[in-house]
Protein backbone atom coordinates (compact mmCIF):
# COMPACT_ATOMS: atom_id res chain seq x y z
CA UNK A 1 0.00 0.00 0.00
CA UNK A 2 1.51 3.39 -0.99
CA UNK A 3 2.02 6.19 1.51
CA UNK A 4 -0.94 8.41 0.67
CA UNK A 5 -1.67 11.94 1.85
CA UNK A 6 -4.70 10.58 3.70
CA UNK A 7 -2.50 8.24 5.76
CA UNK A 8 -0.04 11.02 6.58
CA UNK A 9 -2.86 13.35 7.59
CA UNK A 10 -4.28 10.66 9.88
CA UNK A 11 -0.89 10.29 11.59
CA UNK A 12 -0.61 14.07 11.94
CA UNK A 13 -4.04 14.36 13.55
CA UNK A 14 -3.38 11.39 15.83
CA UNK A 15 -0.13 12.89 17.10
CA UNK A 16 -1.84 16.25 17.58
CA UNK A 17 -4.57 14.59 19.64
CA UNK A 18 -1.87 13.12 21.89
CA UNK A 19 -0.44 16.61 22.49
CA UNK A 20 -3.88 17.96 23.35
CA UNK A 21 -4.31 15.20 25.92
CA UNK A 22 -1.02 16.19 27.58
CA UNK A 23 -2.10 19.83 27.41
CA UNK A 24 -5.40 19.06 29.16
CA UNK A 25 -3.59 17.18 31.91
CA UNK A 26 -0.92 19.84 32.53
CA UNK A 27 -2.99 23.01 32.21
CA UNK A 28 -5.46 22.38 35.01
CA UNK A 29 -5.55 25.24 37.54
CA UNK A 30 -3.05 27.16 35.37
CA UNK A 31 -2.30 30.84 35.91
CA UNK A 32 0.29 33.28 34.55
CA UNK A 33 3.02 31.79 36.75
CA UNK A 34 2.19 28.40 35.24
CA UNK A 35 2.40 29.81 31.72
CA UNK A 36 5.65 31.77 32.23
CA UNK A 37 7.76 29.54 34.54
CA UNK A 38 5.70 26.41 35.24
CA UNK A 39 5.31 27.49 38.90
CA UNK A 40 9.01 26.56 39.21
CA UNK A 41 8.03 22.93 39.72
CA UNK A 42 9.47 21.14 36.65
CA UNK A 43 11.63 18.04 37.33
CA UNK A 44 15.11 18.78 35.98
CA UNK A 45 15.57 15.42 34.24
CA UNK A 46 12.28 15.89 32.36
CA UNK A 47 13.39 19.37 31.28
CA UNK A 48 16.82 18.07 30.19
CA UNK A 49 15.37 15.26 28.08
CA UNK A 50 12.71 17.46 26.53
CA UNK A 51 15.21 20.21 25.70
CA UNK A 52 17.06 17.78 23.43
CA UNK A 53 14.17 17.96 20.98
CA UNK A 54 13.82 21.72 21.42
CA UNK A 55 17.56 22.20 20.78
CA UNK A 56 17.42 20.10 17.62
CA UNK A 57 14.12 21.13 16.02
CA UNK A 58 13.24 20.71 12.37
CA UNK A 59 16.47 22.41 11.31
CA UNK A 60 18.58 19.58 12.68
CA UNK A 61 16.11 16.93 11.59
CA UNK A 62 16.24 17.87 7.92
CA UNK A 63 19.10 20.28 7.25
CA UNK A 64 22.03 18.68 9.06
CA UNK A 65 21.74 15.29 7.28
CA UNK A 66 21.70 17.16 3.95
CA UNK A 67 24.64 19.31 5.03
CA UNK A 68 26.94 16.27 5.26
CA UNK A 69 27.38 16.19 1.48
CA UNK A 70 29.25 19.51 1.49
CA UNK A 71 30.86 19.67 4.94
CA UNK A 72 31.15 16.08 6.17
CA UNK A 73 31.06 15.69 9.93
CA UNK A 74 32.73 19.07 10.55
CA UNK A 75 29.59 20.25 12.37
CA UNK A 76 30.63 17.98 15.26
CA UNK A 77 33.30 20.54 16.21
CA UNK A 78 30.48 23.03 16.78
CA UNK A 79 28.71 20.47 18.97
CA UNK A 80 31.87 19.82 21.00
CA UNK A 81 32.15 23.57 21.46
CA UNK A 82 28.64 23.46 22.94
CA UNK A 83 30.10 21.67 25.98
CA UNK A 84 32.17 24.72 26.87
CA UNK A 85 29.24 27.06 26.22
CA UNK A 86 26.79 25.08 28.35
CA UNK A 87 29.31 24.94 31.18
CA UNK A 88 29.48 28.75 31.11
CA UNK A 89 25.68 28.92 31.18
CA UNK A 90 25.53 26.64 34.22
CA UNK A 91 28.26 28.42 36.17
CA UNK A 92 27.73 32.08 35.19
CA UNK A 93 24.28 32.82 33.75
CA UNK A 94 21.97 30.51 35.69
CA UNK A 95 23.22 31.68 39.13
CA UNK A 96 22.55 35.26 38.00
CA UNK A 97 19.02 34.51 36.79
CA UNK A 98 18.06 32.59 39.92
CA UNK A 99 19.63 35.14 42.27
CA UNK A 100 17.55 37.91 40.68
CA UNK A 101 14.46 35.64 40.54
CA UNK A 102 13.87 36.55 36.88
CA UNK A 103 10.96 35.54 34.70
CA UNK A 104 12.31 37.36 31.64
CA UNK A 105 16.10 37.16 31.54
CA UNK A 106 16.30 40.59 29.86
CA UNK A 107 15.08 42.23 33.07
CA UNK A 108 18.72 41.95 34.19
CA UNK A 109 19.72 44.58 31.64
CA UNK A 110 17.37 47.13 33.19
CA UNK A 111 18.82 46.71 36.67
CA UNK A 112 22.39 46.76 35.30
CA UNK A 113 22.23 49.56 32.71
CA UNK A 114 18.78 51.09 32.41
CA UNK A 115 15.57 51.34 30.40
CA UNK A 116 16.99 51.50 26.87
CA UNK A 117 19.40 48.62 27.41
CA UNK A 118 16.53 46.50 28.69
CA UNK A 119 14.29 47.29 25.73
CA UNK A 120 17.13 46.78 23.26
CA UNK A 121 17.93 43.33 24.62
CA UNK A 122 14.28 42.29 24.61
CA UNK A 123 13.79 43.68 21.09
CA UNK A 124 16.73 41.71 19.72
CA UNK A 125 15.39 38.53 21.28
CA UNK A 126 11.97 39.13 19.73
CA UNK A 127 13.54 39.80 16.33
CA UNK A 128 15.90 36.81 16.56
CA UNK A 129 13.33 34.33 17.77
CA UNK A 130 10.57 35.41 15.38
CA UNK A 131 12.92 34.95 12.44
CA UNK A 132 14.43 31.71 13.78
CA UNK A 133 11.11 30.15 14.76
CA UNK A 134 9.59 31.09 11.41
CA UNK A 135 12.47 29.46 9.52
CA UNK A 136 12.18 26.28 11.56
CA UNK A 137 8.43 26.06 11.13
CA UNK A 138 8.63 26.83 7.42
CA UNK A 139 11.06 23.97 6.87
CA UNK A 140 8.77 21.29 8.24
CA UNK A 141 5.40 22.77 7.26
CA UNK A 142 6.62 23.10 3.68
CA UNK A 143 7.30 19.35 3.56
CA UNK A 144 3.81 18.65 4.92
CA UNK A 145 2.41 21.00 2.29
CA UNK A 146 4.18 19.24 -0.58
CA UNK A 147 3.41 15.67 0.47
CA UNK A 148 -0.01 16.11 2.10
CA UNK A 149 -1.99 19.30 1.60
CA UNK A 150 -1.11 19.86 -2.06
CA UNK A 151 -3.10 16.70 -2.78
CA UNK A 152 -6.27 18.62 -1.87
CA UNK A 153 -5.08 21.92 -3.42
CA UNK A 154 -5.03 23.59 0.00
CA UNK A 155 -3.05 26.86 -0.14
CA UNK A 156 0.15 27.09 1.87
CA UNK A 157 -1.26 29.98 3.92
CA UNK A 158 -4.14 27.80 5.10
CA UNK A 159 -1.74 24.99 6.05
CA UNK A 160 0.43 27.29 8.14
CA UNK A 161 -2.59 28.91 9.74
CA UNK A 162 -3.96 25.51 10.78
CA UNK A 163 -0.59 24.43 12.19
CA UNK A 164 -0.12 27.59 14.26
CA UNK A 165 -3.74 27.51 15.45
CA UNK A 166 -3.25 23.98 16.79
CA UNK A 167 -0.10 25.07 18.64
CA UNK A 168 -1.87 28.08 20.10
CA UNK A 169 -4.76 25.95 21.31
CA UNK A 170 -2.67 23.40 23.21
CA UNK A 171 -0.29 25.97 24.75
CA UNK A 172 -2.42 29.06 25.42
CA UNK A 173 -3.40 27.94 28.92
CA UNK A 174 -0.60 25.76 30.33
CA UNK A 175 2.29 27.51 28.57
CA UNK A 176 5.72 26.37 29.69
CA UNK A 177 4.36 23.67 32.03
CA UNK A 178 2.63 22.01 29.09
CA UNK A 179 5.67 22.41 26.85
CA UNK A 180 8.06 20.81 29.35
CA UNK A 181 6.03 17.60 29.12
CA UNK A 182 5.11 17.69 25.42
CA UNK A 183 8.82 18.17 24.64
CA UNK A 184 9.51 14.72 26.08
CA UNK A 185 7.18 13.28 23.45
CA UNK A 186 8.80 15.34 20.69
CA UNK A 187 12.31 14.21 21.66
CA UNK A 188 11.30 10.53 21.86
CA UNK A 189 9.61 10.44 18.45
CA UNK A 190 12.39 12.43 16.80
CA UNK A 191 15.12 10.10 18.05
CA UNK A 192 13.09 7.01 17.17
CA UNK A 193 12.67 8.36 13.64
CA UNK A 194 16.42 8.76 13.22
CA UNK A 195 17.27 5.33 14.65
CA UNK A 196 14.64 3.52 12.57
CA UNK A 197 15.64 5.39 9.39
CA UNK A 198 19.29 4.36 9.82
CA UNK A 199 18.27 0.74 10.38
CA UNK A 200 16.06 0.70 7.28
CA UNK A 201 18.79 2.21 5.10
CA UNK A 202 21.28 -0.40 6.34
CA UNK A 203 18.77 -3.14 5.47
CA UNK A 204 18.29 -1.73 1.95
CA UNK A 205 22.06 -1.72 1.46
CA UNK A 206 22.34 -5.33 2.74
CA UNK A 207 24.54 -4.17 5.60
CA UNK A 208 24.42 -4.68 9.32
CA UNK A 209 24.54 -1.57 11.48
CA UNK A 210 28.21 -2.25 12.19
CA UNK A 211 28.79 -2.70 8.46
CA UNK A 212 27.10 0.62 7.70
CA UNK A 213 29.18 2.25 10.42
CA UNK A 214 32.38 0.92 8.83
CA UNK A 215 31.26 2.07 5.37
CA UNK A 216 30.54 5.59 6.61
CA UNK A 217 33.86 5.69 8.45
CA UNK A 218 35.76 4.75 5.27
CA UNK A 219 33.89 7.31 3.17
CA UNK A 220 34.91 10.93 2.84
CA UNK A 221 31.77 12.03 4.64
CA UNK A 222 33.07 11.21 8.13
CA UNK A 223 35.82 13.84 8.21
CA UNK A 224 35.41 16.10 11.26
CA UNK A 225 38.61 18.12 11.10
CA UNK A 226 38.94 20.83 8.43
CA UNK A 227 42.39 22.44 8.57
CA UNK A 228 42.02 25.04 5.81
CA UNK A 229 42.04 28.30 7.79
CA UNK A 230 40.17 30.14 5.02
CA UNK A 231 37.27 27.66 5.21
CA UNK A 232 34.10 28.44 7.13
CA UNK A 233 34.38 24.92 8.60
CA UNK A 234 37.92 25.21 10.01
CA UNK A 235 37.89 23.10 13.19
CA UNK A 236 39.01 25.86 15.59
CA UNK A 237 36.49 28.33 14.17
CA UNK A 238 33.79 25.71 14.59
CA UNK A 239 34.77 24.85 18.17
CA UNK A 240 34.95 28.44 19.43
CA UNK A 241 31.82 29.39 17.54
CA UNK A 242 29.99 26.41 19.02
CA UNK A 243 30.74 27.62 22.53
CA UNK A 244 29.39 31.10 21.81
CA UNK A 245 26.39 29.79 19.86
CA UNK A 246 25.42 27.76 22.92
CA UNK A 247 25.81 30.80 25.17
CA UNK A 248 23.71 33.15 23.05
CA UNK A 249 21.15 30.75 21.55
CA UNK A 250 20.52 29.02 24.87
CA UNK A 251 21.90 31.11 27.73
CA UNK A 252 20.77 34.48 26.37
CA UNK A 253 17.59 33.17 24.75
CA UNK A 254 14.31 33.49 26.66
CA UNK A 255 12.90 30.47 24.83
CA UNK A 256 15.54 28.04 26.12
CA UNK A 257 16.11 29.69 29.49
CA UNK A 258 12.41 29.75 30.32
CA UNK A 259 12.49 25.96 30.65
CA UNK A 260 15.53 26.13 32.91
CA UNK A 261 13.85 28.76 35.05
CA UNK A 262 10.91 26.40 35.53
CA UNK A 263 13.13 24.00 37.50
CA UNK A 264 12.68 23.81 41.27
CA UNK A 265 15.99 25.47 42.14
CA UNK A 266 19.38 26.55 40.77
CA UNK A 267 21.07 23.20 41.42
CA UNK A 268 18.43 21.34 39.41
CA UNK A 269 18.70 23.87 36.57
CA UNK A 270 22.50 23.42 36.47
CA UNK A 271 22.17 19.63 36.38
CA UNK A 272 19.70 20.03 33.53
CA UNK A 273 22.06 22.17 31.43
CA UNK A 274 25.14 20.00 31.94
CA UNK A 275 23.20 16.79 31.23
CA UNK A 276 21.71 18.32 28.09
CA UNK A 277 25.13 19.35 26.78
CA UNK A 278 26.49 15.79 26.96
CA UNK A 279 23.37 14.22 25.47
CA UNK A 280 23.59 16.53 22.45
CA UNK A 281 26.97 15.08 21.42
CA UNK A 282 25.84 11.53 20.51
CA UNK A 283 22.46 12.79 19.29
CA UNK A 284 24.02 15.18 16.76
CA UNK A 285 26.44 12.46 15.73
CA UNK A 286 23.40 10.31 14.97
CA UNK A 287 22.05 12.98 12.64
CA UNK A 288 25.36 13.29 10.82
CA UNK A 289 25.62 9.50 10.54
CA UNK A 290 22.12 9.48 9.05
CA UNK A 291 23.21 12.13 6.54
CA UNK A 292 26.20 10.07 5.40
CA UNK A 293 23.96 6.99 5.14
CA UNK A 294 21.51 8.91 2.96
CA UNK A 295 24.26 9.99 0.56
CA UNK A 296 25.69 6.46 0.37
CA UNK A 297 22.18 5.11 -0.29
CA UNK A 298 21.63 7.68 -3.04
CA UNK A 299 24.89 6.76 -4.77
CA UNK A 300 24.19 3.03 -4.46
CA UNK A 301 20.67 3.38 -5.93
CA UNK A 302 21.59 5.98 -8.55
CA UNK A 303 19.33 8.64 -7.01
CA UNK A 304 20.03 12.22 -8.05
CA UNK A 305 20.91 14.48 -5.12
CA UNK A 306 18.35 17.33 -4.86
CA UNK A 307 19.57 20.86 -5.57
CA UNK A 308 18.37 21.88 -2.10
CA UNK A 309 20.00 19.38 0.25
CA UNK A 310 17.23 19.93 2.81
CA UNK A 311 15.11 17.78 0.48
CA UNK A 312 17.44 14.75 0.61
CA UNK A 313 16.01 13.07 3.72
CA UNK A 314 12.32 13.50 2.83
CA UNK A 315 12.90 12.47 -0.80
CA UNK A 316 14.61 9.18 0.09
CA UNK A 317 12.36 8.36 3.05
CA UNK A 318 9.14 8.87 1.11
CA UNK A 319 9.99 7.91 -2.47
CA UNK A 320 12.72 5.29 -2.21
CA UNK A 321 12.11 3.39 1.04
CA UNK A 322 9.13 1.48 2.44
CA UNK A 323 5.83 2.96 3.62
CA UNK A 324 7.02 2.33 7.19
CA UNK A 325 10.11 4.48 6.52
CA UNK A 326 7.93 7.26 5.15
CA UNK A 327 5.62 7.17 8.17
CA UNK A 328 8.62 7.14 10.50
CA UNK A 329 10.00 10.22 8.77
CA UNK A 330 6.72 12.10 9.03
CA UNK A 331 6.26 11.28 12.71
CA UNK A 332 9.75 12.62 13.41
CA UNK A 333 9.05 15.63 11.24
CA UNK A 334 5.81 16.44 13.03
CA UNK A 335 7.54 16.08 16.39
CA UNK A 336 10.31 18.43 15.23
CA UNK A 337 7.78 20.97 13.97
CA UNK A 338 5.81 21.10 17.19
CA UNK A 339 8.93 21.05 19.36
CA UNK A 340 10.46 24.17 17.84
CA UNK A 341 7.21 26.08 17.43
CA UNK A 342 5.35 25.73 20.72
CA UNK A 343 8.13 26.90 23.04
CA UNK A 344 9.06 29.76 20.68
CA UNK A 345 5.52 31.17 20.70
CA UNK A 346 5.38 30.84 24.49
CA UNK A 347 8.74 32.56 25.00
CA UNK A 348 7.86 35.38 22.62
CA UNK A 349 4.59 35.88 24.47
CA UNK A 350 6.43 35.93 27.80
CA UNK A 351 9.00 38.46 26.65
CA UNK A 352 6.51 40.86 25.08
CA UNK A 353 4.08 40.61 28.01
CA UNK A 354 6.75 41.25 30.64
CA UNK A 355 9.43 43.28 28.85
CA UNK A 356 7.21 45.62 26.84
CA UNK A 357 3.79 45.56 28.49
CA UNK A 358 5.13 45.10 32.02
CA UNK A 359 2.10 43.14 33.21
CA UNK A 360 3.96 41.83 36.27
CA UNK A 361 4.65 45.38 37.47
CA UNK A 362 1.12 46.74 37.06
CA UNK A 363 -0.33 46.17 40.49
CA UNK A 364 -3.74 47.55 39.48
CA UNK A 365 -4.36 44.55 37.20
CA UNK A 366 -6.19 41.50 38.51
CA UNK A 367 -4.95 38.01 37.73
CA UNK A 368 -7.78 37.53 35.24
CA UNK A 369 -6.84 40.78 33.45
CA UNK A 370 -3.21 39.65 33.24
CA UNK A 371 -4.28 36.31 31.78
CA UNK A 372 -6.50 38.06 29.24
CA UNK A 373 -3.67 40.38 28.11
CA UNK A 374 -1.24 37.47 27.86
CA UNK A 375 -3.77 35.50 25.78
CA UNK A 376 -4.16 38.38 23.31
CA UNK A 377 -0.37 38.76 23.06
CA UNK A 378 -0.03 35.02 22.42
CA UNK A 379 -2.52 35.31 19.55
CA UNK A 380 -0.81 38.41 18.13
CA UNK A 381 2.63 36.77 18.18
CA UNK A 382 1.18 33.74 16.40
CA UNK A 383 -0.19 35.95 13.62
CA UNK A 384 3.19 37.69 13.17
CA UNK A 385 5.00 34.36 12.87
CA UNK A 386 2.38 33.25 10.34
CA UNK A 387 3.12 36.26 8.13
CA UNK A 388 6.90 35.81 8.37
CA UNK A 389 6.63 32.15 7.33
CA UNK A 390 4.61 33.07 4.26
CA UNK A 391 7.16 35.76 3.33
CA UNK A 392 10.05 33.36 3.86
CA UNK A 393 8.51 30.79 1.54
CA UNK A 394 8.60 33.36 -1.23
CA UNK A 395 12.34 34.11 -0.81
CA UNK A 396 13.82 30.77 0.36
CA UNK A 397 16.98 30.07 -1.65
CA UNK A 398 19.45 28.12 0.53
CA UNK A 399 19.74 25.49 3.24
CA UNK A 400 17.77 26.75 6.21
CA UNK A 401 20.36 25.97 8.86
CA UNK A 402 22.94 28.20 7.14
CA UNK A 403 20.48 31.07 6.93
CA UNK A 404 19.36 30.58 10.52
CA UNK A 405 22.88 30.83 11.95
CA UNK A 406 23.83 33.67 9.62
CA UNK A 407 20.93 35.76 10.90
CA UNK A 408 21.65 34.72 14.48
CA UNK A 409 25.17 36.06 14.06
CA UNK A 410 23.71 39.51 13.46
CA UNK A 411 20.84 39.55 15.94
CA UNK A 412 22.35 37.70 18.89
CA UNK A 413 25.69 39.54 18.74
CA UNK A 414 24.44 42.68 20.54
CA UNK A 415 22.94 40.49 23.28
CA UNK A 416 26.30 38.80 23.74
CA UNK A 417 28.06 42.16 24.04
CA UNK A 418 25.49 43.60 26.46
CA UNK A 419 25.54 40.66 28.85
CA UNK A 420 29.34 40.31 28.70
CA UNK A 421 29.84 43.99 29.50
CA UNK A 422 27.35 43.76 32.35
CA UNK A 423 28.85 40.62 33.87
CA UNK A 424 32.58 41.25 33.47
CA UNK A 425 32.88 44.99 34.11
CA UNK A 426 31.65 47.36 36.80
CA UNK A 427 31.21 50.32 34.46
CA UNK A 428 27.94 52.12 33.94
CA UNK A 429 27.04 53.40 30.47
CA UNK A 430 25.06 56.22 28.91
CA UNK A 431 21.92 54.19 28.50
CA UNK A 432 20.34 56.24 25.71
CA UNK A 433 23.20 55.28 23.32
CA UNK A 434 22.63 51.51 23.63
CA UNK A 435 20.08 51.17 20.78
CA UNK A 436 22.47 53.00 18.43
CA UNK A 437 25.40 50.74 19.31
CA UNK A 438 23.25 47.62 18.98
CA UNK A 439 22.25 48.75 15.48
CA UNK A 440 25.70 49.80 14.26
CA UNK A 441 27.49 46.60 15.35
CA UNK A 442 25.49 44.22 13.10
CA UNK A 443 25.81 46.65 10.17
CA UNK A 444 29.60 46.69 10.55
CA UNK A 445 29.57 42.88 10.70
CA UNK A 446 27.60 42.70 7.48
CA UNK A 447 30.21 44.76 5.61
CA UNK A 448 33.02 42.77 7.21
CA UNK A 449 31.50 39.58 5.86
CA UNK A 450 31.46 41.12 2.39
CA UNK A 451 34.97 42.59 2.22
CA UNK A 452 37.18 40.57 4.60
CA UNK A 453 37.73 37.75 2.03
CA UNK A 454 39.28 40.30 -0.33
CA UNK A 455 41.42 41.95 2.36
CA UNK A 456 42.60 38.80 4.20
CA UNK A 457 43.53 36.57 1.26
CA UNK A 458 40.29 34.62 0.98
CA UNK A 459 39.47 34.29 4.68
CA UNK A 460 35.71 33.91 5.11
CA UNK A 461 33.68 34.32 8.26
CA UNK A 462 31.74 31.35 9.55
CA UNK A 463 29.82 31.25 12.79
CA UNK A 464 32.60 33.30 14.44
CA UNK A 465 30.91 36.39 13.02
CA UNK A 466 28.75 36.14 16.14
CA UNK A 467 31.83 36.71 18.33
CA UNK A 468 32.97 39.68 16.27
CA UNK A 469 29.50 41.20 16.58
CA UNK A 470 29.59 40.79 20.35
CA UNK A 471 33.07 42.33 20.58
CA UNK A 472 31.97 45.34 18.54
CA UNK A 473 29.01 45.87 20.87
CA UNK A 474 31.31 45.50 23.90
CA UNK A 475 33.71 48.10 22.47
CA UNK A 476 30.82 50.43 21.70
CA UNK A 477 29.62 50.18 25.30
CA UNK A 478 33.13 51.03 26.48
CA UNK A 479 33.08 54.18 24.36
CA UNK A 480 29.88 55.41 26.02
CA UNK A 481 30.72 54.41 29.60
CA UNK A 482 30.21 57.00 32.28
CA UNK A 483 33.29 58.61 33.78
Amino acid sequence: MPLTPRIILTVFLGYTFLLFFVSWFTSRKANNSTFFIGNRASPWFVVAYGMVGASLSGVTFISIPGWVGDTGFSYMMVVIGYLLGYFAIARVLLPLYYRLNLTSIYSYLESRFGFWSYKTGAFYFLLSRIIGASFRMFLVVNVLQIFVFDAWNIPFGITVSLFILLIWLYTFKGGIRTIVWTDTLQTTFMLLAIGISVYLIATELDLSLSGLLATVKESGYSNMIITDITSRQHWLKQFISGAFIAIVMTGLDQDMMQKNLSCRNLKDAQKNVITLSWILVPVNLMFLFLGASLYLFAVHKGIQIPDLTDDLFPTIAIKHLSIFAGLTFFIGLIAAAYSSADSALTALTTSFSIDFLGIEKKENLTEQQRIRIRTYVHLGISLIVLMVIIIFRAINDQAVIQKLFTIAGYTYGPLLGLFAFGLFTNWQVKDRWIPVIALISPIICYFLSLYVPTILYGYTFGFELLIVNGLLTFFGLYLVKKK
